[in-house]
């Protein structure tokens, strides 16, 4: 069974193969998926999930939560010394911005970023922990 949801196809099910000996396919089911994405006028996205919850998230917050491994690995590094001062490129001197989302798969959304950043993938359960109530 299929579901529309967004404008692309969302399949609820996935199927997870495990090799390892004793176990077989695992099936697991996608109880929440996203049912419309708006980006608001202030700066924001809103995502309506299919059981009934709607939640906002920052442009910021989502691009610092970048689950990728370049991010997760800034985000872990010791921060530079306080006298000295970042340089910007012009993309990031920019406000941020979302210039798009694709589907990735059946379990994710990649989020391109106005600063040039796409490289995260951004799991359904990851934008449901994330974002405040709306």
């Amino acid at each position: 069974m299929r579901r529309e949801a967004c404008g692309w196809r969302l399949d609820p099910i996935a199927q997870i193969g495990v090799q390892e000996k004793g176990f077989r396919s695992a099936t697991i089911m996608a109880d929440v998926y996203p049912t419309e994405l708006k980006r608001t006028d202030d700066r924001r996205l809103l995502i309506r999930w299919s059981d009934g919850q709607t939640r906002q998230y920052s442009y910021r917050e989502l691009r610092d939560a970048c689950p990728c491994a370049s991010c997760r690995e800034k985000r872990g590094a010791a921060s530079p010394a306080a006298t000295l001062l970042p340089v910007l490129s012009a993309a990031e001197a920019q406000p941020l911005g979302i210039s798009g989302m694709k589907p990735i798969g059946n379990y994710a959304y990649g989020i391109e970023f106005t600063d040039g950043h796409d490289t995260g993938i951004y799991t359904l359960e990851y934008l449901q922990e994330l974002g405040s109530p709306a």
